[in-house]
């Protein structure tokens, strides 16, 4: 590859080959509910949530539901996802802002997303791309971090240092569709422990494949 342009378009090209069905892979029925577990998976796997979120929407099953409930039980209903205190906190404050502001319904805009608790770009990026077809920015979570550095796309560890480079290199139509190509690399071939070079359809042009 002559450049990094070239090798993203490369990269995409590949990706959206071997993952034509990639999709987002937290469970949810409507935006609020992809807003909390996408809270959820901070630092916690897609699969630990997908099983919390299973009884916890069960149980609270409107934003007023969450909003009214009692912080120390929702804490202890989603414990297992790690950081349970801040993650209960800002679930339930986000609740209360979205009906004492929003009328209930989950905002649409990256500012209006950024002034909810918990809600940094990379989860205002997911829901907007994938609840609302509103494509701001590239989610950049630890898969995007990790693999954008392996594949030699950026440098920076700094997730709004990181979107920003890849913003620069992918075409604004695929800025949602590249963080769910990365995830579906990330979960399948290019694990954190040991990823496999020898099944990655990424081999050939991935600086990290050949040290």
């Amino acid at each position: 590859m002559d450049n990094n342009k070239d090798r993203a378009t490369e990269i995409l090209k590949r990706l959206k080959k071997k993952y034509p069905d990639a999709k987002v892979a937290l469970f949810y029925d409507n935006l609020f509910q992809l807003l909390v577990a996408v809270i959820l998976s901070a630092q916690c796997t897609d699969k630990r949530v997908n099983l919390v979120t299973k009884n916890l929407f069960k149980k609270y099953k409107t934003v007023k539901d969450f909003a009214n409930s009692r912080l120390n039980e929702l804490e202890q209903d989603i414990r297992s996802t790690g950081f349970f205190r801040n993650k209960a906190k800002n679930i339930k404050g986000s609740a209360s802002i979205i009906l004492e502001k929003f009328s209930g319904e989950v905002p649409k805009t990256m500012d209006e997303l950024l002034t909810l608790p918990g809600v940094a770009r990379k989860t205002a990026n997911i829901v907007l791309g994938n609840g609302f077809g509103i494509i701001e920015g590239i989610a950049v979570d630890t898969h995007v971090i990790r693999i954008s550095n392996l594949l030699g796309l950026t440098k920076n560890s700094d997730p709004v240092k990181i979107e920003r480079d890849l913003m620069k290199l992918i075409p604004r139509s695929d800025w949602t569709l590249f963080s769910l190509l990365i995830q579906s690399l990330g979960r399948e071939i290019c694990v954190a422990r040991k990823p496999n070079h020898a099944i990655c359809p990424l081999k050939d042009i991935c600086p990290s494949a050949n040290q």
